[in-house]
C-alpha cells in the first residue's frame, strides 16, 4: 500500500509517498502555505507522484474523542474543526490539507493521525490540573501533550537501535514548536505540553510556561485577549527574548557577534531544556536514553552539548567527535555514559502511514 502523508504545519506543508518498507517515493516541502482552499501545492506533487491507495493527515489535537487514527467523513471533520481553538496555528492548516485531499482523492481512504493520541496513556496525576472541578468538567480542561507522533517514533526508533525494547526514555522533540516526552516501555507517562501547544519549553515565537498569575495582571494592565494570544503564540519565545527572531541560527550567530539579548535567549532556553529533562527523568523513575529529534535537535551539536554539560548529574555525557559528527539515527554519547545519548531523524510521516495502513487494514474497514 503506498500512503501519501499530508502533514501541514503552522506555515508549512510536507507531503510524502511512502511504499513498502517506509521507502519515501516521491517528497516535496512547501515552506509557505496558505491553507485555506488552496490545492495547487497537492495537485502539482500528484501530478508526478506515483500513485497512492490511502492518504495519511497529521493533525495536531484530538481533544478527549480522538484517541487513535481516525477514518475522516464529514463529521470527524467537523468534530476536528471544533477543536480550532486549543490548536488555532495548526488545526486550520490540517483542515485545509484534508479538505484539498479529499477533493483531489475523493474515493480514497483518509485518515487522520492525531499528535494527541500518544499521550492519551498519561495518567490523571499527569493530566490533571488543579483547578475547580466545575472547569475541569465543564470544558474537559486536561494536558493532553502534543507532537505525539514525533515522540512515538522517535522513542521506539532509539530503543530499537540501542536494543532496549523496555527502556525509560526522553524523548526531546526541538524545532520551531519543542516538548519533551517520558517514555516508559513505549508508553507516554508525561510530557511538557499542555492544554494547548503554548506550554512547556521555550520555544521560537511561543512562550512556554508563564506564571498565569502574570497573565491576569496582564489583562488587567489593559491587553486585550487577542493581544494576549499574539504576544504569547507569535511574539514570544526566542524571538521575544532575543529581539532578532525565533529562528536558533539568527539567535545563535548574534550571540557570537555579542548581542546580550541573543545570549540571554539561549541561556534561558537550555536552561529550560535541562530543567524539564530532569523533570521527565523524575517522572519515569530513572532514564535509560535521552533522544534528540526535530530540526533543532538534529542539526544543532552545540545546542546538545550544552544541555548534556548541565546534566552529569543524571549521568549523561556526550562524547565531543560523535555529536559534532552524527548525521541521523546515531549515538553521540561517551562510552562510559550512564545514559545512552541518540540523534533520531524526525519521521512523522513512518508513523502516519504505519497507522493508516494499519486501519485502512481493520476488517471493519474492508466492509466499508
Amino acid at each position: 500500500m503506498n500512503v501519501l502523508v499530508v502533514n501541514a504545519g503552522s506555515s508549512s506543508l510536507k507531503l510524502r509517498v511512502l511504499g513498502e518498507d517506509d521507502v519515501v517515493l516521491a517528497g516535496t516541502d512547501v515552506e509557505r502555505w496558505s491553507g485555506g482552499d488552496e490545492t495547487g501545492p497537492l495537485e502539482d506533487f500528484l501530478s508526478g507522484a506515483p500513485s497512492v491507495d490511502a492518504v495519511g493527515h497529521r493533525v495536531v489535537h484530538g481533544g478527549s474523542a480522538f484517541t487513535g487514527a481516525t477514518a475522516i467523513d464529514d463529521d470527524v471533520r467537523a468534530r476536528i474543526e471544533a477543536l480550532t481553538g486549543l490548536a488555532p496555528l495548526h488545526q486550520p492548516r490540517a483542515l485545509a490539507g484534508i479538505d484539498a485531499a479529499r477533493r483531489l482523492l475523493p474515493d480514497l481512504p483518509q485518515v487522520a493521525c492525531f499528535d494527541t493520541a500518544f499521550h492519551t496513556t498519561m495518567p490523571a496525576a499527569a493530566t490533571t490540573y488543579a483547578i475547580p472541578a466545575a472547569w475541569r468538567h465543564k470544558w474537559e480542561l486536561r494536558r493532553y501533550g502534543f507532537h505525539g507522533l514525533s515522540h512515538a517514533y522517535a522513542s521506539r526508533q532509539a530503543a530499537a537501535l540501542a536494543g532496549r525494547p523496555g527502556a525509560r526514555v526522553v524523548t526531546c522533540h526541538l524545532g520551531s514548536g519543542a516538548s519533551l516526552a517520558a517514555v516508559a516501555n513505549g508508553r507516554s507517562v508525561d510530557t511538557t505540553m499542555g492544554f494547548t501547544p503554548l506550554a512547556g519549553l521555550v520555544m521560537a515565537t511561543r512562550s512556554g510556561d508563564v506564571d498565569p498569575g502574570l497573565l491576569v495582571w496582564l489583562q488587567r494592565a489593559g491587553l486585550t485577549l487577542d493581544e494576549l494570544e499574539d504576544g504569547l503564540e507569535h511574539h514570544s519565545g526566542l524571538a521575544g527574548l532575543s529581539e532578532v527572531g525565533g529562528d536558533l541560527r539568527d539567535v545563535r550567530k548574534a550571540a557570537e557577534n555579542g548581542d546580550e539579548h541573543a545570549v540571554l535567549a539561549l541561556q534561558v532556553y537550555v536552561h529550560r531544556l535541562r530543567q524539564s529533562i530532569a523533570a521527565m527523568t523524575a517522572s519515569l523513575g530513572g532514564i535509560d536514553l535521552l533522544v534528540f529529534t526535530g530540526g533543532v535537535g538534529e542539526h544543532d551539536a552545540t545546542l546538545r552539548a550544552d544541555t548534556a554539560a548541565g546534566l552529569a548529574f543524571l549521568g549523561v555525557s556526550l562524547d565531543g567527535g560523535r555529536n559534532a559528527e552524527v548525521v541521523r539515527d546515531g549515538r553521540i554519547s561517551a562510552s562510559g555514559s550512564a545514559v545512552a545519548v541518540w540523534v533520531v531523524e524526525a519521521r512523522e510521516d513512518v508513523e502516519i502511514a504505519t497507522r493508516t495502513r494499519a486501519l485502512v487494514h481493520e476488517p471493519s474497514w474492508r466492509r466499508r
